[in-house]
């Protein structure tokens, strides 16, 4: 009796890892003013993260595209960048996203976010995402 309460007890430890969540902006932006975004293309991104920003960014009504910087278009406000981490245990799974915005012609940093969920039961990159810009962009 004892070994399966601790064995419960482990499980749901083991299940229940802390995920964690900190963006920071730049207090001196207007985020308001920033309506076109480019999210630079990692060469080794094998799960179109870029795409999946993009997609978040044209749903909170903001126009965004992505590619690799030198096909980035003139008449961008802000470049994202952002920094993938993935564990495999028996699939693929996303362990951290750090975002990163910055200006678009000038390089300065604007904001940056990290999720951090390490853990067995993850969720899928497009709510990291939508967590992490939700709380960057959140007064846009």
């Amino acid at each position: 009796m004892k070994f399966a309460a601790a064995l419960l007890a482990l499980l749901a430890l083991f299940l229940t890892s802390c995920t964690s969540v900190y963006t920071d902006r730049n207090p001196r932006t207007d985020f308001t003013t920033l309506k076109r975004f480019y999210v630079e293309r990692r060469l080794a991104d094998n799960h179109q993260i870029d795409r999946a920003i993009v997609a978040e960014l044209q749903a909170m009504g903001l126009e965004a595209s992505s590619g690799p910087m030198t096909m980035m278009p003139q008449e961008v406000d802000a470049v994202i960048t952002y920094h993938d981490e993935w564990a495999w245990d028996f699939t693929d799974y996303l362990i951290q996203l750090h975002i990163q915005i910055r200006s678009a012609h000038r390089d300065r940093p604007l904001a940056f976010g990290t999720y951090r969920q390490p853990r067995p039961l993850p969720k899928p990159p497009d709510h990291v995402i939508r967590v992490i810009l939700s709380r960057i962009l959140k007064h846009s």
